[in-house]
């Protein structure tokens, strides 16, 4: 339970870091991800799963 605890509160820092650090261009942002067809969102989630695990792996290995 502390190890879930642990990524999730990870997970929200890094969700909040653009909104904190470029709050201005974030709605231009979000409205340039808004045109984009479910097929490209779709890949850029699977990129961010993919490096997730491709990290997740080598912290496991060298730490």
């Amino acid at each position: 339970m502390q190890l879930l605890l642990a990524a999730l509160g990870l997970a929200l820092i890094m969700e909040g870091i653009p909104y904190f650090l470029w709050s201005e261009k974030m709605p231009e942002y979000l409205r340039f991800l808004s045109e984009r067809p479910p097929s490209a969102l779709r890949k850029l989630g699977l990129a961010a799963i993919i490096a997730g695990l491709v990290f997740l792996a080598l912290a496991r290995k060298f730490f």
